[in-house]
């Protein structure tokens, strides 16, 4: 047991850094909305916050895993927590909505860098019979950030002022990095045959990209599947806020109300995986949690009421947690962390592309037929989805790609 103690120490510090960065996140996201707001009184302008993160992540998405794959990961994301730090202090010194605006952007190409690094270095820090308690821990302090940022930022808004929330803001992501500094690098990096981050270079590491998901063509298959099924999630949920008032009559505090009830399903699930996560396997968490994610969606497209809204909302805050886990897991155990940075990289800019192409085709279609009709349709194309996606978690001949040990071969994993 004291052995079994001893190799949670590092994995237990990276939790409590990404965790902090979590709780700023939703502190951050509240105070930047309301301070957009007021500079402008414009409900475009802060909707526009929705877009700059995938849109930067379309320019920037080309290059960061050819930079991040040659360098300490480790370093990238504590310099990226503390770039995220100043950005974040400085916001109330700006002159401007133009300013604060060119600021957000800023803090969106911090974290294209901090994501895939994240996830590479949790790779290489957690090990591989530890990742998917891990994952579920992890689920559980996001879902924590979710209920509790928002109502800490709100708290600290009223009781100080945005920008003294700001300043306070940025000491979690300070804290994050200065948790980080004992934590091993995992790798050794030669700075002499660090390439050049140029076309050439980039070109090459696509094609490095290319070759490997030629070789792991299931793998592929399967996230890009899990990624096309987000697609029709992501697009709900930009039509949520119009669909609960205007389609069903909820009130603001309703749909506030909602949101929370989400957040609580979301805790819930991750405090019961992080216990029972040894008895469910990575392939039921990710198969049972997309059917049943989806069936939340499709209880919440055919609601009438606050109680079915609700209904629909706690699946699929409950069932998600079950999902991400699965996914992450399944995505750490696959990829090499010699290409993870590049490989991450490119499934993030395929995935914003599509996100922001399929949200505004969504809000036209919206716009032309009844919005109940395109969320229904949305949600039961998102279940037959599922069901192609979970018939081919669940084959058979694949379960190698599913297991949880050592025991897998290092060879490669070809269908």
């Amino acid at each position: 047991m004291k052995r079994d103690l001893s190799g949670w120490k590092n994995p237990s510090v990276l939790l409590t850094s990404t965790g902090l960065a979590g709780l700023g996140d939703f502190i951050y996201l509240v105070a930047i909305n309301i301070l957009v707001y007021q500079l402008t009184g414009s409900a475009a302008a802060v909707a526009g916050l929705w877009i700059i993160g995938p849109l930067t992540n379309i320019f920037t998405k080309f290059w960061t895993g050819s930079y991040i794959d040659y360098r300490s990961k480790k370093a990238i994301m504590m310099k990226t927590y503390l770039i995220r730090a100043g950005i974040i202090a400085l916001i109330p010194f700006a002159p401007g909505i133009v300013a604060i605006y060119g600021m957000l952007i800023l803090l969106s190409i911090a974290k294209a860098f901090f994501v895939p690094s994240s996830v590479t270095y949790i790779t290489m820090t957690v090990p591989k019979e530890k990742r998917k308690r891990f994952n579920a821990i992890r689920s559980f302090t996001s879902s924590g950030a979710f209920i509790v940022g928002p109502a800490v930022g709100g708290a600290l808004i009223f009781l100080t002022s945005i920008d003294l929330t700001l300043w306070l803001n940025a000491l979690f992501f300070v804290f994050a990095a200065l948790l980080l500094i004992p934590l091993p690098d995992g790798e050794k990096i030669d700075k002499a045959s660090v390439p050049s981050l140029n076309l050439s270079q980039v070109l090459s590491d696509f094609t490095v990209v290319r070759s490997f998901m030629a070789d792991n063509r299931y793998f592929t298959f399967i996230y890009l599947m899990f990624i096309a099924v987000l697609l029709f999630s992501f697009a709900m949920d930009a039509q949520e806020v119009v669909f609960t008032q205007k389609v069903i009559g909820l009130s603001e505090v309703d749909y506030t109300l909602l949101i929370s009830i989400t957040g609580i399903g979301s805790v819930t699930a991750a405090m019961l995986l992080s216990v029972f996560s040894h008895k469910i396997s990575i392939r039921m968490m990710i198969a049972a949690g997309l059917i049943m994610m989806t069936a939340g969606y499709v209880i919440y497209a055919f609601s009438w009421s606050f109680t079915s809204i609700a209904a629909g909302f706690i699946i699929l805050g409950f069932f998600n947690v079950f999902l991400n886990a699965g996914m992450a897991t399944f995505y750490q155990n696959n990829i090499p962390v010699e290409v993870m940075g590049r490989v991450t990289s490119i499934f993030q800019l395929v995935q914003s592309v599509l996100q922001v192409f399929f949200i505004l085709m969504i809000g036209v279609i919206a716009d032309i037929v009844s919005l109940r009709l395109t969320i229904v349709v949305l949600a039961l194309s998102m279940l037959a989805a599922a069901v192609v996606f979970s018939i081919g978690v669940l084959k058979r001949d694949k379960v190698r790609y599913y297991l949880e040990t050592d025991e897998q071969t290092d060879g490669k994993k070809t269908g």
